[in-house]
């Protein structure tokens, strides 16, 4: 098949490269001078495991392309992909400017009958006002498929090429025969449904994983009162296949471009149609406030927070991505500087975009974990990186100017902590705690 793919981030790049390997001509467009220049060049402007290589490899079979030419793009496909983004607006509703727009860009250069296969993510009933859209806009013959995106940053080529399932939302059953095909050597778990249930299958996939991190953040949070371990009860009532053992990690929540803008489209989705998502509004809430459990207990180590300066380990909102989306350290950075700390700075891969983000005169931007460390009051560790959990933690000790660690990925273990000297806290492990139960807050040096 001759597939286009339109938008070249890390949905429309995974898919693009996904369906070359199945021996598909796909040709990427994206209207981003920039992006398509570098991936012209072999050169992926995506921080993602395995994707340049798979880009380079089908460039060179002649199977994958790229280009900002939209006739060129439409004309030469009988399927376009629609993975452009849709992020959220002020209201928290998805912006759908830019899947509109390329709609009337598709619509006005078609040259015969046309499949567009929707994977960006969009509210129920979007696919429709399209097809009105096209409608409008064109004589030629064309349907419009609902394959919603399912893929997570930082393994979006594993999971492009191991889905668990593929949705597909179409209208008529013969839509639906080509990207049946299509999608066939992936997976034989396809779902197939009407569009509305497809655009909604997104949202509440999402939705529920997002409610199953701030659950255990506040089983975290009720662990740190009564004694118990957060990991030993995830992993219990992991054991339970009704449960299951994924997203039950605790932490200090979830960010990047997803979760917290599919969650807010979704309370929005709802509110239009006069629903109030009383659950959602409250998981959102709970995902906010966990974020700042990481002051909570630098404060109650050192009291006032003026003067002191903070290691920050992880800038990324999740590791093996350059996504800074939402992070939870661009929150926690800023509340920092409001209180009057200094911040050392590190990341693997991510440090340039945090930097684009969030620079500050107060923030110190550091080559590595140890570089960070050096002369600081405490160590927020904020991304679970590898690198960041593999310190002895004696060495880092003799670094820092005071040993505080605190550890908001539950990183380190018992053993690494016992003989360590630090003063250590994590989520909802209490029995793992060191130092906490000083008389007073520590002096400034």
């Amino acid at each position: 098949m001759n597939i286009a793919v339109f938008g070249a981030g890390t949905t429309g790049l995974a898919s693009g490269v996904c369906y070359a390997e199945l021996n598909h001509s796909v040709i990427c467009m994206d209207v981003k001078k920039e992006h398509t220049g570098g991936y012209l060049r072999g050169e992926v402007v995506i921080y993602e495991p395995g994707l340049q290589e798979l880009v380079v490899r089908n460039m060179n079979a002649g199977r994958l392309s790229f280009t900002t030419d939209i006739d060129l793009a439409v004309r030469q496909s009988e399927i376009i992909v629609l993975a452009v983004g849709t992020p959220s607006l002020p209201n928290g509703e998805a912006n759908l400017a830019y899947i509109e727009q390329a709609t009337r860009d598709i619509a006005l250069a078609m040259n015969g009958p046309k499949t567009i296969m929707t994977k960006s993510t969009v509210p129920v009933g979007t696919n429709h006002k399209l097809q009105t859209l096209l409608a409008s806009l064109t004589d030629h013959p064309f349907d419009v498929v609902s394959v919603p995106e399912f893929l997570r940053e930082g393994s979006a080529v594993r999971d492009t090429f191991n889905p668990d399932r593929i949705v597909i939302g179409a209208d008529r059953p013969e839509a639906a025969e080509a990207i049946v095909a299509l999608h066939r050597p992936l997976t034989t778990n396809i779902v197939q449904t009407d569009i509305r249930s497809a655009e909604m299958i997104k949202y509440a996939s999402n939705a529920f994983l997002a409610t199953k991190i701030s659950f255990i953040n506040e089983i975290a949070n009720i662990c740190e009162k009564v004694g118990a371990d957060v990991t030993k009860v995830a992993e219990g009532m992991g054991h339970d296949h009704r449960i299951g053992h994924s997203f039950l990690r605790a932490g200090i929540g979830y960010g990047g471009s997803c979760f917290p803008k599919d969650t807010q489209a979704l309370i929005q989705i709802a509110g239009n149609v006069d629903y109030e998502f009383k659950l959602l509004k409250s998981v959102v809430d709970v995902n906010q406030d966990q974020r700042f459990s990481i002051i909570h207990k630098l404060q109650h180590i050192f009291g006032e927070l003026q003067g002191r300066t903070v290691a920050v380990w992880g800038l990324a909102f999740k590791p093996n991505t350059d996504d800074v989306r939402d992070a939870p350290a661009l929150d926690i950075i800023q509340a920092l500087i409001a209180q009057g700390a200094n911040v050392r700075a590190c990341d693997p891969i991510a440090l340039p975009n945090f930097r684009a983000r969030c620079d500050h005169e107060r923030i110190a931007w550091c080559a590595d974990a140890l570089e960070a460390a050096c002369d600081a009051d405490a160590i927020c560790l904020l991304t679970e990186w590898p690198e960041f959990g593999g310190f002895d933690l004696a060495r880092l000790k003799q670094v820092m100017r005071r040993p505080v660690l605190i550890d908001g990925r539950n990183v380190y273990s018992a053993e690494q902590v016992e003989a360590s000297g630090f003063i250590y806290s994590s989520i909802g492990r209490p029995a793992l705690n060191r130092g906490l139960d000083a008389p007073a807050p520590l002096p400034l040096a």
